[in-house]
């Protein structure tokens, strides 16, 4: 699965490369700011802005090479679909899109900040305040697509953009589906996200749906708890196991500061069958808030 792109304006240095100052429909490409397997992210401005007006949003371009691959293609439009339809401040928007034929591109807003995947890799590990407030603004951007009829199937840290701030945004719709659907685009790019993906989803025991979500954000706060994800293998294969039949480590052995109460509450959201876990987004959101006031009352 393509690793999170960003939109962010930090997220590579602010450097020139081949398809700067290349115009892309009514977009001025200014500099690259991410890349991921299937696409590109820049900083753009509409073309007809003035040059020195600076770049305000992101343009996300399929790559040349996949521009003739329909399930590449099947992912930019569905990235467009939900971002256009779903609105919700902690979830990605679409604001343009031209996906009917080439170049496939959207545009983004220009977000400020760096994702969670970022952070944890430089050694930051947040506060237990901090962590469930990250996963409680997350379940915001699942409810709102709950609500619409849609699963993210691509929770994970690198997919969680922070602002200085401290505001989460949920990137990455292109693998985004209706639980109904029995095509999934899903099992076509596992690599670099096995580590979060809720058993059902590689299985035919349960039918996905927003509970799986619930489970990736689950293995998504216990890594930033814990500092590592629940399961550790040495390849796909393992891993994929320890989903369906492992039990990860109590978090409580790898951060002994979390409160037993949530600590239960992140294994309860690991649970192997979706019945035990929080059945919607918001019943997750309403449990969270507790937490954040449990904690704030421990200061």
């Amino acid at each position: 699965m393509p690793q999170a792109t960003g939109i962010s304006a930090n997220s590579l240095p602010a450097q020139r490369v081949d398809d700067s100052c290349r115009q892309i429909g009514a977009w001025q490409l200014m500099r690259l700011i991410g890349e991921g397997q299937f696409s590109r992210v820049y900083a753009a401005r509409p073309a007809s802005h003035p040059a020195e007006r600076p770049a305000g949003y992101a343009l996300k371009l399929l790559a040349d090479q996949w521009s003739g691959e329909p399930a590449a293609i099947e992912l930019i439009r569905r990235e467009a679909i939900v971002g256009k339809k779903v609105s919700d401040p902690h979830l990605i928007s679409v604001l343009s899109a031209h996906v009917g034929a080439p170049p496939y591109f959207l545009v983004m807003p220009l977000l400020e900040g760096t994702t969670l995947e970022r952070r944890l890799a430089g050694g930051e590990r947040p506060g237990v305040a901090v962590a469930v407030w990250i996963a409680r603004q997350t379940a915001h951007a699942l409810q709102a697509l709950h609500l619409a009829g849609w699963m993210h199937t691509d929770v994970k840290p690198s997919n969680i953009f922070l602002s200085e701030e401290g505001h989460v945004t949920l990137l990455d719709l292109g693998f985004a589906r209706r639980p109904a659907d029995s095509t999934s685009l899903v099992h076509q790019c596992l690599t670099g996200t096995m580590q979060y993906i809720a058993p059902e989803m590689i299985t035919s025991t349960f039918r996905p749906d927003i509970r799986s979500d619930i489970y990736s954000l689950g293995a998504t706060l216990y890594e930033t708890l814990g500092g590592r994800p629940p399961f550790v293998a040495h390849s796909l294969e393992q891993l994929a196991d320890k989903q369906r039949q492992g039990e990860p480590p109590p978090i409580r052995l790898l951060a002994p500061r979390v409160p037993v109460k949530l600590a239960r509450f992140v294994h309860q959201m690991l649970a192997k069958e979706p019945l035990r876990r929080p059945q919607t987004p918001q019943e997750l959101i309403n449990r969270l808030v507790e937490f954040e006031i449990e904690l704030f009352d421990m200061r």
